[in-house]
């Protein structure tokens, strides 16, 4: 499916960042409703065999995002999204957390901000994600925990998506 598109994964353990740059066969209008449009993120937004389910979604400057990755057994894992900054087409920036089904968050487990921007290349555009942890022990949480994989077969079901609707391959 990834027709020679472009996916860097990048950890700075020195800033305590990741750095994800994905290109997608699409334009960057479309690309940027299915990362804001509960509608659109809960056909992608997990890992298969996960699926998504938002509970609430507000996008707007001191909005949230409120939703759960639910895998095939029903055991759902709850995830709370802070909108700060938002400039429609070209970024958000927001803070995660996870949480539970009523919307508390876990401090137990890494919080991080998020820096989320949108550019075109030819046909094409591309997302760039900077995620940066309070400290490299929240950085080496969130890298044991997978999310390298994650992020690689959750951005592959936005691939999908974007085929279906489009009908580019």
């Amino acid at each position: 499916m990834n027709h020679n598109l472009q996916f860097d994964f990048l950890a700075d353990k020195e800033k305590n960042t990741l750095t994800v740059r994905r290109e997608f066969r699409a334009g960057r209008r479309l690309v940027w409703d299915c990362y804001t449009k509960p509608e659109l993120l809960d056909q992608w937004f997990a890992p298969k065999p996960l699926t998504t389910k938002t509970k609430s979604m507000d996008f707007r400057e001191g909005g949230h995002w409120h939703y759960a990755m639910v895998e095939p057994n029903g055991t759902e894992y709850w995830g709370w999204t802070d909108y700060i900054n938002i400039q429609p087409i070209d970024y958000y920036t927001s803070t995660d957390a996870f949480s539970n089904a009523d919307g508390e968050i876990n401090e137990a487990l890494p919080r991080a901000e998020w820096v989320v921007t949108f550019t075109d290349k030819g046909e094409n555009a591309v997302v760039e994600t900077v995620v940066t942890y309070k400290s490299l022990e929240d950085l080496e949480t969130t890298l044991q925990m997978g999310m390298e994989e994650g992020m690689l077969a959750t951005l592959e079901k936005l691939d999908e998506l974007l085929v279906s609707l489009t009908g580019v391959q």
